[in-house]
């Protein structure tokens, strides 16, 4: 059994953190897929979900399609380019995630950037969110410092923010977003944009990192950004309490061209990154 086996007797808004207490508990860390909801092909996003969930996800990050995706490599730009060509919007998404909740409790986090979000209106969008049964938002651009009224629009509508953590984030700001985020933060593996790697840096640069953070966080915290296999998710739970893998898993569905192929193709991909 799994943890989000066991949260549809748990109140909704605590999802996130009952997910990461279950997995404490028990011993174990998360795995998170990240998703470009219809891509490559058109009514991809709820079988893709499906097959996530039924794999063994711990969590989902859903990314909302941007133009002028900031913090992102090549292959999540490219997907999101297709996945707007693709009719993907905010409110298509909420559709979709409505869908899904009529079969899981799995904890689903937005991945996106304001500009799409003040568009559509923030407090309405995390109202909206909410009430589809979104459970957290990531929001790169967004710093914490600039993020108060966010932040309590958040809260009013049961929402988790939460804000990253790069390796170059001195000790008292690593704090601070610990503090700010409202059940785990974000690390990001690399200076840079996203995008799968051969190999995570072997410098000792990277377990200082991890090690730092988990110093100085009371929270949990999840590592993303270049996690590409079964090794580097091994090496991350080794320090943090969750793995992000994304471009490596769109690579996976870039060449399918069924909802069926894409939930087969996420499912057996997945399944493989989870160490033994």
């Amino acid at each position: 059994m799994k943890p989000s086996d066991v949260l549809l007797n748990l109140p909704l808004m605590n999802r996130i953190r009952n997910t990461f207490e279950a997995l404490r508990t028990a011993g174990k860390k998360a795995l998170i897929p990240y998703i470009t909801p219809e891509f490559p092909q058109k009514h991809m996003t709820v079988p893709l979900l499906l097959a996530l969930d039924e794999a063994g996800a711990d969590l989902i990050e859903i990314g909302i399609p941007f133009s002028d995706p900031l913090a992102d490599g090549e292959t999540i730009q490219r997907s999101s380019e297709i996945a707007l060509q693709n009719g993907a919007t905010i409110g298509t998404i909420l559709r979709d995630v409505r869908e899904f909740r009529k079969g899981s409790d799995i904890p689903l986090l937005l991945m996106g950037y304001m500009n799409p979000i003040l568009r559509f209106g923030a407090e309405n969008f995390l109202a909206t969110s909410h009430d589809a049964g979104v459970d957290g938002v990531i929001i790169p651009d967004l710093p914490p410092e600039e993020a108060t009224e966010f932040r309590q629009w958040s809260d009013r509508h049961g929402v988790s923010n939460v804000f990253l953590i790069a390796p170059t984030t001195p000790v008292p700001r690593i704090q601070q977003i610990d503090s700010l985020s409202t059940d785990f933060s974000y690390c990001v593996s690399i200076t840079g944009v996203t995008g799968a790697q051969t190999r995570l840096r072997e410098d000792g640069s990277f377990e200082e990192f991890l090690r730092t953070v988990r110093a100085n966080t009371k929270k949990p915290f999840v590592v993303g950004f270049g996690i590409s296999k079964q090794e580097h998710v091994a090496n991350v739970w080794r320090f943090a309490d969750g793995a992000v893998v994304g471009s490596a898993l769109l690579r996976v569905l870039d060449s399918c061209r069924s909802p069926g192929e894409a939930a087969a193709s996420a499912k057996q991909f997945l399944l493989s990154l989870r160490p033994t």
